[in-house]
């Protein structure tokens, strides 16, 4: 059996027909008998009985398709277009590398769900956003690695927001605030002025730069036992030596 597609003209118009047919043999002849009239149907159907008697053989989405895994991607989508257009990754580094690639998918998970570090290992499995990054056989060390890496770079990305951010004549702003710590082994965490209200635990001192609207330029570590002020003439020299303002 086969499909056979006939043209009529009748009244200078044309008209196709669309037959289901059987080829037989009578007296040495090949003739043929019309089983069914496919012509009022929409052609996608026509077309797939014509490849079925054929021999093709379908299959429904539900047998031919499996479901092997579904992760959330809207959200990772948004925050990475964000990336692109406030040129965070050029911010980072010039150049491509698996380590800015696994700064911004920390970057991103702080967005996403915030965690510690060794959870975000865990958790950006759970959305495209290992994939998008190509970072999704990341280790530990690995990831520990690239912190160190962002680290080195730390003065030239400082440099390159102060050149967006801040101009000659204008002006810095700069606070300090403290965090407690509960470990016992960093060479920065000492007893001080703790603005958290946690008592008999040891802190450390940060001091932040921004610009007039409180964008973050730059930012420094200090022992917690730094007092406020002796924080300040090292911004100075941040703001006239490294960034020639």
């Amino acid at each position: 059996m086969h499909v056979a597609s006939i043209n009529r003209r009748h009244g200078g118009r044309t008209y196709v027909s669309h037959l289901v047919r059987q080829s037989y043999r009578q007296d040495g002849k090949v003739k043929h008998r019309t089983l069914a009239n496919l012509s009022h149907l929409p052609e996608h159907l026509i077309d797939l009985v014509r490849r079925s008697l054929q021999g093709e053989i379908f299959h429904s989405a539900d047998e031919s398709v499996r479901t092997l895994a579904s992760k959330p991607h809207g959200h990772v989508e948004a925050i990475l277009t964000t990336f692109d257009q406030l040129g965070l990754e050029g911010l980072l580094a010039s150049r491509p590398s698996r380590q800015r690639s696994l700064i911004l998918a920390l970057i991103a998970q702080r967005l996403l769900f915030p965690c510690s570090k060794l959870a975000s290992l865990r958790y950006w499995q759970d959305t495209t956003l290992a994939d998008e990054l190509e970072i999704g056989d990341a280790s530990t060390t690995e990831l520990y690695q690239a912190l160190d890496w962002l680290l080195g770079r730390q003065g030239d990305i400082e440099r390159k927001l102060a050149r967006q951010h801040l101009k000659e004549g204008g002006v810095v702003l700069y606070d300090v605030s403290s965090s407690f710590y509960e470990g016992r082994h960093c060479p920065l965490a000492h007893y001080g002025h703790d603005r958290d209200g946690k008592k008999g635990l040891p802190i450390i001192v940060y001091g932040l730069l921004t610009d007039p609207c409180g964008r973050p330029v730059a930012v420094d570590v200090f022992p917690g036992n730094t007092g406020d002020s002796a924080t300040v003439p090292n911004q100075i020299v941040k703001v006239r030596d490294r960034f020639n303002l």
